[in-house]
């Protein structure tokens, strides 16, 4: 299937690897193959968004590089926080998807309680406006401070352990609050180990993309 539409992806952590720079770009791609993915990140970042303070950097930096962006059909924020998504739809004549928002929305589909799992010690707001106080458990496995300890053999054991932790207190849904678990790949492995759903976000976003795109044709 021949790409059809345009789509610009903004990476929140800084990255001069052109390969893990383009990762979540590939993954919507491989997932929707009429989405043609150009991705592009922010400067002067390297641990991406993991609390307010980062995030208060990290807004002006992605509604610049978004408003710059020109010929696209719709921009993904490939971010649970879904930072500056907000600001974005109202400045821009285009969709503008955030992956946070796209998880949680499809996490309603498949259970009624929510463990949220992510990066941050407080939970996403688009997880938290759509799950309401149907979340159980917090979001932050142990020992991990940034996107980059999700790549480590320590970090995916901490994930997989607080999604067992999850479970226990009966979420019936994982819903990961961070893309760079799509990074590692580890919602199957979550899968095959809670025997639950486990919503990827870079899934998530690039499903509601095409959705969108599909809209405006």
């Amino acid at each position: 299937m021949n790409p059809h539409f345009k789509i610009g992806l903004i990476r929140v952590v800084t990255l001069s690897d052109e390969q893990m720079l383009n990762l979540h770009g590939q993954l919507i791609e491989h997932y929707f193959p009429e989405l043609q993915v150009e991705s592009r990140c922010i400067d002067a970042q390297p641990t991406g968004i993991h609390d307010e303070q980062t995030e208060q950097l990290a807004v002006p930096k992605i509604i610049k590089l978004a408003k710059e962006w020109q010929g696209l059909d719709a921009i993904v924020v490939s971010c649970a926080n879904d930072p500056a998504v907000k600001e974005l739809r109202e400045e821009l004549s285009i969709p503008v998807i955030g992956a946070g928002e796209s998880t949680a929305l499809l996490a309603t589909r498949y259970g009624q309680t929510f463990g949220v799992l992510g990066i941050t010690e407080e939970i996403p707001r688009g997880y938290r406006k759509t799950f309401g106080d149907r979340i159980v458990g917090n979001c932050l496995p142990e020992g991990i401070h940034s996107t980059l300890d999700l790549l480590t053999t320590e970090g995916k054991k901490s994930v997989t352990a607080k999604a067992l932790e999850l479970k226990e207190l009966g979420a019936e849904v994982i819903a990961l609050a961070c893309t760079g678990m799509s990074t590692i790949g580890i919602a199957k492995e979550l899968e095959q180990v809670c025997h639950i759903p486990v919503i990827d976000p870079v899934m998530a976003e690039g499903l509601m993309t095409y959705f969108e795109c599909l809209r405006k044709e």
